[in-house]
């Protein structure tokens, strides 16, 4: 395995430092606790001091889990945001490698979300997130989510670009079918891998687990006018309909086949802004209506081509 990490550590803040592997095997007490597995590796719950950590190990045969290791540490060195797990440090001992990120209490979204708009808008070149599911969106002791593992993450060549070939990685359920039949990957394929998560958790039903397509079954559903048959029942009718549907609409315009039919992640940050507002207003108050309301995506959002 190539085992030369070009990252000057020069670059590093006093919180973004290297550490060696033995350190890490104190930070995480001999790797004691298991908290998560990514795509090149175990995570593991420690102590940086009194602050915990979530440390991720590299396995030592994965050659490609290498370049995404590479790929992480790169980026989380240039990348600052509220919603983006921030990077703590990193090891590059021989063959051990690792990351070290802050400690996110209360787990995955999967387990129990606006930092891609920051990626595709805020940086310059734009990056594409290309995994975005429910177990790379965590949150901290107060549920704030935040965008995490970025070893496929891919920055644009220039700012004005609207797309760049790449060979297809993704997870099945998330992946979106334009990308996948094209290898043309756009900011947009992240909008629709959000709009799967969206989906998700409108229906508490999970995108890869059922025999029914949930996106079809959803916009079956739809067709039928009933969104309470939707909503995942635990809330017990206690939204705003008029929310319920918007947010609904918004979701099945994210996993639009064509990424030009959907919205930016401006977009659907701001729409689900203005229905987070409405909601707050009614305070969880019972829905009292019936529940019909005439489905038209393009009454409340009307996305243009890039």
């Amino acid at each position: 395995m190539n085992t030369d990490l070009t990252i000057n550590d020069e670059l590093f803040t006093p919180r973004n430092q290297q550490f060696t592997f033995s350190e890490l095997k104190s930070i995480t007490n001999n790797f004691k606790t298991i908290i998560g597995r990514g795509w090149f590796g175990t995570v593991y719950h420690g102590y940086n001091g009194n602050d915990p950590v979530a440390v991720k190990m590299l396995t030592e045969s994965s050659s490609q889990g290498y370049k995404e290791f590479q790929a992480e540490v790169k980026l989380l060195m240039d990348v600052r945001h509220k919603n983006i797990t921030s990077l703590v440090g990193y090891c590059n001992d021989n063959n051990q490698k690792g990351i070290i990120y802050e400690y996110m209490a209360n787990g995955s979204l999967e387990m129990h979300l606006f930092g891609l708009v920051y990626l595709h808008h805020g940086c310059k070149p734009p990056i594409v997130h290309r995994d975005v599911k429910p177990s790379n969106i965590l949150l901290n002791q107060v549920f704030q989510a935040k965008l995490a593992d970025f070893g496929m993450s891919k920055a644009f060549a220039t700012e004005d670009a609207t797309h760049v070939s790449m060979v297809v990685v993704g997870t099945h359920g998330y992946l979106d079918p334009e990308y996948y039949l094209t290898n043309w990957l756009t900011e947009k394929s992240d909008v629709y891998s959000f709009g799967v998560v969206l989906l998700e958790l409108i229906t508490s039903r999970r995108a890869t687990s059922e025999d029914i397509n949930m996106i079809e079954r959803v916009k079956s559903m739809v067709a039928q006018g009933n969104v309470n048959n939707l909503v995942d029942p635990r809330l017990e009718g206690r939204f705003n309909i008029n929310t319920a549907w918007k947010v609904v609409e918004l979701a099945i315009a994210c996993v639009s086949h064509t990424s030009i039919r959907r919205p930016t992640m401006n977009n659907v940050a701001m729409e689900l802004k203005n229905c987070l507002q409405v909601e707050k207003a009614c305070d969880g108050k019972p829905n009292n209506q019936s529940g019909y309301l005439s489905f038209n995506v393009e009454s409340m959002i009307s996305p243009k081509a890039r």
